[in-house]
């Protein structure tokens, strides 16, 4: 009759150490993964800054809002709508606006063609509205006529950027980067939309998709 062996305890052991050490590369790994997405959508609500600035430094208008575009950058287009609003110092049209006349759409493409940022100046092209790490949607707005977050403490600025569809641990870490930790104050806040009223980062679910905006 053959005997019948099973595993050691110090086989038993050696498997789960090994299966300890696979589980804490892949939960590190991914913390990585999650800490390089944050730090990559916080750049792209500074950069926001950055092209504004440099435009309004070149040209003396504000991309999106310059009546002379055309004349300022080679194929530029200027705005048609909101009617009547051009060089008025403000980026009207929602920052998620897919109306490719309006101030905040045309945006992407004055800073584009200008040369502050990357991509596609056709605004027919398929990859012409910018996508952040997590395929959201990112936008610019002036803060006046801004509705997606309406708080009882209200914003302040001149201009509010937007980036949709960022998981909650990812904007607990952006919020304490680079504001004041509270997703609910601050120049920084997260909603859920179609609500507009915060999200307390106490609140904040890690899973759940936010949007979120920063005025400056």
């Amino acid at each position: 009759m053959k005997k019948q062996t099973g595993f050691t305890l110090i086989e038993l052991a050696i498997v789960l150490v090994i299966i300890g050490l696979l589980l804490g590369g892949v939960l590190k790994g991914q913390e990585l993964i999650n800490s390089a997405k944050a730090k990559n959508i916080a750049s792209d609500l500074k950069n926001v800054q950055i092209f504004i600035y440099g435009y309004q430094d070149k040209f003396r208008a504000i991309p999106g809002d310059d009546a002379n575009v055309a004349t300022h950058i080679n194929n530029g287009t200027p705005a048609t709508t909101p009617a009547g609003s051009l060089n008025n110092a403000q980026i009207n049209g929602a920052w998620n606006s897919i109306t490719a006349s309006d101030e905040s759409f045309l945006f992407w493409q004055h800073v584009r063609l200008a040369g502050f940022a990357t991509g596609p100046t056709a605004v027919a092209d398929a990859a012409y509205l910018p996508r952040n790490a997590e395929s959201g949607r990112i936008g610019v707005q002036s803060l006046n006529g801004f509705t997606t977050i309406v708080d009882p403490s209200p914003m302040t600025g001149l201009y509010v950027v937007c980036s949709e569809n960022i998981t909650g641990r990812l904007v607990k870490q952006i919020d304490a980067n680079l504001d004041d930790g509270n997703t609910a104050t601050g120049s920084l806040r997260a909603v859920i939309p179609p609500a507009t009223v915060s999200v307390a980062t106490a609140a904040i679910v890690d899973g759940t998709a936010y949007t979120i905006c920063m005025a400056f």
